[in-house]
């Protein structure tokens, strides 16, 4: 995977950066950022890197990206391995063992199979880096001198089946049955949480947890499963858009600086032990008004939604929730605000893309 470093990720990372908010909690400290080779890692560590030259600490941040994968890693960061402030560790959070990690300040722990297409092909390669991983992480930042902080980038998918129409808060919850296979995510997820939530009560690590919702932006690949990033490269490839199902499905997009900015805002003034939703609540629409939303945004490419229902995809275990939309109160209690519209992201996510 090549680097994506073009402008619009440059306006992102500035508008990250612009947020009023105690950046300097990270001046020259070294931070330890999990799944750096995905879609938010990436967007993660370039955030991070970016402060010290966008005048928002007086030291650098050290990263540690720590991936499975150091050559595609590299390739992936080739603008930045020069650096000194960028190192890249491997490391497989499948591993039942406690990686060594030296001293690091905070971890980000952002490493998971998101993507449905995943869950049926390789369900314990989801689930062991949300469990062991997450112990083995947290167990690490004990071992350091002077540990600051653990964020586990959990999931909406922990609220299982919920009834009602209204917007999920923290505390509302529904059945995930552990049985089915899709549940590899949720039910990890959960458990990733209540460890952290379990060393922070016992250990006093302080520990946050943000859950983000429909999550997109420059980074996400063809492969990945999603309708976000399905229907992106349809528009790309100039496709028509062929549906999965019957498009009533609803879901709230949240565009990457948002989700970013609504990460290191837990991180740096949330309370710990603590969960909150990220995502943009007002940007809810039928996975069918998505669909109109992409061939609406390129006129020119004269795209249509074809209607036909295509299950050419047999590994993709889909979610069983008509209805996933958040309650982002708690975050926007912390001045957090999405400010990003779904037309202004996914036009700049294909733009970057490009």
């Amino acid at each position: 995977m090549t680097a994506i470093t073009n402008a619009v990720v440059e306006e992102d990372l500035r508008a990250i950066a612009a947020r009023d908010l105690p950046w300097n909690q990270l001046s020259g400290r070294r931070v330890v950022v999990t799944g750096a080779g995905g879609f938010l890692g990436a967007y993660l560590v370039r955030t991070l890197l970016s402060l010290h030259r966008l005048g928002r600490v007086a030291e650098p941040v050290r990263v540690v990206a720590l991936v499975r994968n150091a050559e595609r890693a590299r390739e992936r960061f080739s603008d930045l391995v020069d650096g000194s402030a960028l190192e890249i560790k491997t490391w497989d959070l499948n591993t039942v063992a406690v990686p060594e990690l030296g001293d690091v300040h905070y971890i980000i722990h952002a490493a998971s199979q998101a993507s449905p297409r995943f869950y049926g092909t390789d369900p314990v390669g989801t689930l062991l880096p949300n469990t062991v991983g997450t112990a083995a992480l947290l167990e690490a930042l004990r071992k350091s001198s002077d540990p600051k902080g653990f964020l586990f980038v959990s999931s909406s998918e922990v609220y299982g089946a919920v009834n009602g129409n209204a917007g999920l808060k923290e505390d509302d919850y529904g059945v995930v049955n552990p049985t089915q296979l899709r549940a590899c995510y949720a039910e990890s997820k959960r458990a990733g949480e209540t460890t952290c939530v379990s060393f922070h009560h016992q250990y006093r690590i302080p520990t946050w947890i943000v859950r983000p919702f429909h999550t997109y932006g420059p980074g996400l690949t063809p492969e990945d499963g999603r309708v976000f990033s399905d229907f992106t490269y349809n528009v790309l490839r100039n496709e028509n858009i062929v549906m999965n199902s019957d498009g009533s499905a609803r879901r709230a997009f949240c565009y990457a600086s948002d989700a970013v900015a609504g990460f290191f805002a837990v991180m740096l003034r949330g309370e710990a032990g603590t969960a909150y939703n990220v995502a943009n609540a007002g940007a809810e629409m039928s996975v069918m008004e998505f669909a109109e939303l992409m061939v609406g945004l390129f006129p020119e490419k004269g795209l249509r939604v074809d209607r036909r229902v295509d299950t050419s995809s047999p590994n993709y275990i889909p979610s069983a929730y008509n209805r996933l939309v958040p309650d982002t109160a708690r975050l926007e209690s912390l001045g957090w605000k999405a400010e990003v519209t779904p037309a202004q992201g996914f036009k700049r996510m294909i733009e970057a893309l490009q």
